[in-house]
């Protein structure tokens, strides 16, 4: 059971599809290719490669210089680790998962304190800052861990959708929340990111699937229009309809000037939407390579921590 073209097409004979609980046909995985594949998983034709324009890239946003960090187990797990993150450009980062990158999204969000180094926003100095710290900083960032970091489970999918801005007009005033104004942004961005089921402002966010948890999740940052997205994992869990969806609003942030930090253990994501990629490896970036210009074998190889240009 899967939702992942590539390992259907590598593992299977025959494939039977569903579509919102309803069967839809059963083919021959020889005879199909992954788009007529993904057109019967969504009802519709999937855009596989993303639209996305060349630009150069702006200022620095994000700058992270000599970066040192320990795990949970007091190991350092992050070397003198270095990142810039420019405006207008999407920087992809690889590795296989445990070379430092859970520990660095933590710290850049607040929820972990760094040893030492130097992590700037904009010039401005966010290390070791509280989470709000880092929000009112310029930071957005969709986690990797939806139910442990990103919602409160209890909560109705409409305050999940203004946790950063509950004390804000026009959802608050002194002191109390407008429940009109909350519900009607709730419902606009339900309908617009295709939060299932339609109607669903009132529910408690665990009532979800997990797909659609992540989309309340994605609706909430990426409209948070902050000069630095962390985006980790953002499709976990999401179908192919639903993948082509969230790129195409992370391209939309970085065609708006924003910097976007994208951290993903699916090569295929980081290769199609990064304008570079930097390679992680044993708390230290092993290499450098332009997102159109990435090889798969390149990028493994340093993802298993040879060196560039070795």
């Amino acid at each position: 059971i899967s939702h992942k073209l590539k390992e259907i097409t590598a593992s299977s004979d025959n494939c039977t599809i569903i579509r919102q609980g309803k069967y839809i046909q059963t083919v021959k995985v020889a005879d199909v290719d992954e788009n007529a594949l993904a057109a019967m998983m969504v009802g519709r034709d999937v855009n596989f490669k993303v639209d996305k324009k060349d630009q150069e890239a702006g200022e620095v946003v994000l700058h992270v210089e000599d970066l040192h960090a320990k795990d949970y187990r007091g190991v350092e797990i992050l070397k003198g680790f270095h990142l810039d993150v420019r405006k207008g450009e999407i920087v992809g980062l690889a590795g296989v998962d445990g070379n430092g990158q859970t520990e660095l999204v933590e710290i850049l969000t607040g929820l972990r304190k760094a040893e030492s180094g130097t992590i700037t926003m904009l010039g401005k100095d966010v290390f070791n800052k509280t989470p709000k710290e880092t929000f009112d900083n310029g930071i957005s960032s969709i986690p990797a861990d939806r139910q442990k970091h990103g919602l409160i489970l209890e909560f109705s999918n409409e305050d999940n959708l203004i946790l950063q801005h509950f004390e804000e007009a026009p959802f608050s005033n002194k002191g109390f929340l407008n429940r009109k104004a909350i519900r009607a942004h709730a419902a606009e961005l339900i309908e617009k990111f295709d939060v299932r089921p339609r109607g669903c402002e009132e529910a408690p966010a665990g009532t979800l699937s997990g797909g659609n948890q992540q989309k309340v999740i994605i609706a909430r940052e990426v409209t948070n229009d902050k000069d630095l997205l962390i985006a980790v994992n953002p499709t976990r869990g999401l179908d192919v309809g639903a993948i082509e969806f969230v790129h195409k609003y992370l391209v939309e942030q970085r065609n708006k000037n924003r910097a976007v930090l994208l951290v993903s253990f699916e090569l295929d994501e980081i290769m199609s939407l990064s304008d570079r990629i930097e390679v992680i490896f044993d708390g230290r970036i092993t290499g450098s390579v332009p997102g159109k210009n990435a090889d798969e074998k390149e990028l493994g190889y340093m993802m298993a921590g040879g060196r560039k240009n070795e």
